[in-house]
């Protein structure tokens, strides 16, 4: 079990770096012109702490798999991740529009990825809590 979660501490570190794209990618320059400067503000804050939390999380898989598998404490923590993820997957699928994604192949592709990453997350996570 700990080299699954050695691959998801380097899985969510990557990850938490995609998120420094994110503004040039998604060209928040423009799209968010229309916020107000509270809304513009809270877009650039959020994504920088959600980045840094998963990051966090990676580094944590990635250095202390070992006691998060072993210990009560980590078990309780591994089933914290566990829910978090869970929530996650669900938002993937009720938190988001289809729109986004239907009848484009490299949206669709970028979904089920996300879908099958969040899925393995909440799995992995609860399944060392509950055996």
């Amino acid at each position: 079990m700990e080299i699954h979660y050695k691959i998801i501490g380097v899985l969510l570190i990557a990850l938490a770096f995609v998120h420094v794209i994110f503004p040039k990618y998604f060209k928040w320059k423009d799209e968010l012109k229309s916020l107000s400067l509270i809304n513009q503000e809270i877009m650039k804050v959020h994504t920088f702490f959600i980045a840094l939390v998963v990051f966090l999380i990676g580094l944590l898989c990635l250095t202390s798999s070992s006691e998060l598998i072993h210990t009560a404490l980590g078990k309780k923590i591994s089933l914290g991740f566990g829910i978090f993820w869970s929530f996650r997957l669900l938002t993937q699928f009720f938190g988001y529009s289809s729109e986004l994604w239907k009848g484009k192949k490299m949206e669709t592709a970028i979904h089920i990825i996300f879908s099958l990453f969040w899925a393995y997350l909440s799995l992995i996570f609860l399944k060392v809590y509950f055996l």
